[in-house]
């Protein structure tokens, strides 16, 4: 099954279990594909803004450093606690031998504190890095920051006692558009997947392999 596939699968679960609420999720998707969001965020043929943030581990890992041995896939998730997010980067974990074996990196960014990237990396026994965006800073750069609205706000913390603020350690309740991008050793963005369907609307692993082995015709201009 694809990624799309098990993102499907698991949106019908969750309609199983909240009924009529997921409507408040899609009203909060919806309105960010009216904003605009998607056309103001960043696109192919752009070049891709540098960032140094931390990882899991105490370190720092830089985009600059990494284009200059390998193209880049960056993938912006919103949270631990986001199960398509886990399911996104479990299924990119298991695709990381063919993108490591055609000369690429693979990281992972969220605005949350690195306590919790650390939870989801050793929970899904994640191999590539997880960054920390405190206060969205790399994601405003890259068009992709929202304000969750005071429905879906409201329904985290009733539902799931979910307090994005705390686990940002921001007072903002902000949050990226998940989104996902292949960058060439030239910095320039070969590949890009925003969408504010958070459920179902991930670039699906297989497409990013694809765009890899293309990437020495596209920036060479073959």
């Amino acid at each position: 099954m694809s990624l799309q596939d098990d993102s499907s699968a698991l949106r019908n679960s969750l309609e199983a279990k909240i009924g009529d609420k997921i409507n408040i999720f899609s009203r909060e998707s919806e309105a960010l594909l009216q904003s605009g969001i998607v056309r103001h965020s960043l696109q192919i043929g752009q070049k891709a803004p540098d960032f140094v943030l931390p990882n899991v581990l105490g370190g720092e890992i830089s985009l600059t450093h990494l284009l200059k041995n390998s193209p880049v896939v960056l993938s912006f998730y919103r949270g631990e606690w986001c199960p398509f997010c886990n399911l996104e980067l479990r299924a990119y974990q298991q695709t990381l031998p063919q993108i490591e074996a055609l000369g690429a990196a693979l990281i992972a960014v969220s605005p949350e504190k690195p306590g919790f990237a650390q939870i989801l990396a050793d929970k899904h026994k994640l191999t590539f890095p997880v960054l920390t965006d405190h206060d969205n800073s790399v994601a405003r750069k890259y068009g992709l920051v929202y304000q969750v609205n005071s429905e879906v706000r409201d329904l985290s913390l009733k539902m799931g006692k979910l307090d994005i603020s705390e686990r940002n350690g921001s007072d903002k309740w902000e949050l990226p558009v998940a989104g996902t991008f292949v960058i060439g050793t030239n910095s320039v963005v070969q590949f890009a997947c925003v969408d504010p369907n958070f459920m179902t609307g991930r670039a699906n692993p297989e497409t990013v392999l694809e765009i890899l082995r293309k990437i020495p015709r596209l920036i060479e201009g073959k």
